[in-house]
């Protein structure tokens, strides 16, 4: 039996007996409990509660929940609203996974082994949180019964970001953010930024939700997410104190642990100052590298706190006002740490942190509109033209979403689609969390909303959604063997000519066509402009290597 099967093999026997050993255990220790609220009102763009809970789409496209309860009640009531956006949420994701594994064997090689993987999870996740989850999931239809139940399959989107980025190292997260007070902004207050780049694809990213919760016994928090997900990538509470996450690089652990986006509630629901946020980090085991941004109205200025699955540090800027963070941990602790160096070196992190540098030493005293043009920044080092949609500038044009926080005032700005080019809506928590007598409409700033930005309205814009759908277009054309005229290919390269994929993509083309002097000139075209990673690099002048090779034979 060779090594590959006997994996294999392993592999069905472990997580056969893994796959939903999860939700028995949580069956076994389950108190039944009943949440009589009910769905009162339902239309197209609101929803309401008879506890006057509600959602409400606002008019930029993006949805606005208001929900208070205890765990349960929480969950219920977040699934009695979102129940069609949750199952739309987990069709889109369920069909990533069923688009990169199109076999029915392998999809469930894959599902069981993220069983086996994850068979821990629960237990390093507060209870409250479980039934939370539960209550959730009871929302959700039984549409892919060979990937688990709706409790495993809800715990484990919870653990998306973390099982992607632990497993694979994915590319879907190259987030920025950068904090500044005192002498850096207009009023001296402390101002957030961040892109929260987690991509899984467009259709994703379209129903976004800015969650605005009560936790009974919790402080009132804000978060930005997607309906099913009780976890925080981004928010703030009542308290001023905001957490943001960037992926760092580190060890991989042997199983999943806490996911980050349930550390990241945690902190929001108890803490109101940064020594309370590192209290609570430090007794979570996550299992992922990550840099959580902690800004506090309190404090009156931000850290990052680094974590890894074996270390844990807290990065805080001397003699400084500024605090800056891409993918890369910056404490004493990380300085030696291999893998991070590797990161550094390696990867587009250091390059964004570069130009986040920069771009904030452009500006005198920044402010909220200042810091979306800097999310919204779409340029390379000196402003260089590296073509749209670059994993090396600050906006590559996939952002879930950006948002901006001014703590001490407890305002929030969240952009809406597409990307963050979309105009920024403000939200006051004050008003929001003082003032329940509202029911069933957007509790959005007019005043204060930062416009959209006008590249979505120009030619290039319209040039780069189609370069998209082309991109992909010729991908399947590759993989189904199927001919591109060379027209289309150069009407494809003409849509986003300095970015360094069009040339690499058609380069793929020519090779697969057995044309390998054409494949030359396009790799080596590729190779004169700016690559996101070294990795990369090294892969395109191979096949340059190898299509000479074949060339000369």
């Amino acid at each position: 039996m060779s090594r590959i099967v006997q994996f294999i093999f392993l592999l069905l026997v472990c997580s056969s007996c893994a796959s939903n050993r999860i939700s028995k255990r949580y069956a076994r220790s389950f108190v039944e409990q009943v949440d009589t609220v009910r769905l009162v009102r339902e239309e197209d763009t609101v929803r309401v509660l008879s506890n006057r809970d509600y959602v409400v789409k606002n008019r930029y496209g993006t949805w606005e929940l208001y929900v208070s309860g205890d765990s349960y009640g929480l969950g219920n009531r977040m699934g009695l609203l979102t129940a069609d956006l949750f199952r739309h949420q987990q069709a889109v994701f369920m069909g990533k996974l069923e688009g990169m594994v199109s076999s029915g064997l392998k999809r469930r090689l894959v599902s069981k082994f993220i069983h086996w993987y994850g068979r821990h999870l629960d237990d390093y996740i507060p209870r409250g949180y479980l039934d939370e989850i539960y209550a959730l999931s009871t929302h959700l239809d039984n549409r892919y019964v060979y990937a688990g139940d709706n409790f495993s399959l809800t715990l484990f989107m919870h653990a998306a970001h973390d099982l992607g980025h632990a497993l694979r190292d994915l590319a879907i997260v190259g987030c920025s953010s950068v904090a500044s007070w005192g002498d850096n902004t207009d009023d001296g207050q402390l101002l957030i930024g961040r892109n929260f780049d987690f991509y899984v694809d467009d259709e994703f990213a379209e129903n976004k939700v800015i969650n605005f919760v009560r936790p009974h016994g919790g402080i009132p928090f804000m978060s930005i997410s997607w309906a099913g997900m009780i976890g925080v990538v981004s928010g703030m509470n009542m308290e001023g104190l905001t957490v943001t996450m960037n992926a760092g690089k580190s060890s991989i652990p042997l199983s999943a642990r806490r996911p980050i986006s349930i550390v990241a509630r945690e902190i929001l629901e108890k803490a109101g100052t940064i020594e309370e946020a590192i209290a609570v980090a430090k007794e979570a085991r996550s299992f992922v590298s990550e840099s959580l941004m902690i800004g506090s109205a309190h404090d009156k200025k931000a850290v990052l706190l680094e974590i890894s699955p074996k270390k844990f540090d807290v990065f805080e800027v001397e003699n400084s006002q500024q605090l800056l963070c891409t993918n890369h941990f910056q404490s004493d602790t990380y300085a030696s740490d291999k893998r991070n160096i590797a990161h550094i070196q390696n990867s587009h992190s250091k390059y964004r942190y570069d130009r986040l540098s920069e771009l904030l030493g452009q500006e005198d005293k920044l402010n909220p509109t200042k810091m979306v043009d800097i999310l919204r920044d779409k340029e390379g080092l000196a402003g260089e033209d590296i073509g749209y949609g670059n994993d090396k500038s600050i906006n590559h044009l996939l952002a879930h979403h950006a948002v901006v926080f001014k703590p001490e005032d407890k305002l929030v700005w969240v952009s809406n689609s597409p990307y963050q080019l979309g105009a920024f809506t403000a939200y006051d928590l004050k008003a929001i969390f003082s003032d329940e007598s509202v029911v069933g409409r957007s509790r959005l700033m007019d005043s204060l909303t930062i416009v959209e930005d006008p590249f979505v309205q120009s030619a290039a814009y319209k040039d780069y959604e189609r370069y998209k759908s082309e991109s992909d277009r010729i991908m399947q054309a590759i993989r189904l063997k199927r001919e591109i005229s060379e027209e289309d290919l150069r009407n494809f390269k003409a849509l986003n000519p300095n970015l360094w994929l069009v040339y690499y993509i058609a380069g793929r083309y020519w090779y697969k066509r057995g044309d390998y002097d054409k494949a030359m000139v396009e790799f080596s075209k590729a190779l004169t402009l700016e690559i996101p990673t070294v990795q990369t690099e090294k892969e395109i002048q191979k096949l340059w290597d190898k299509s000479n090779r074949k060339h000369r034979k």
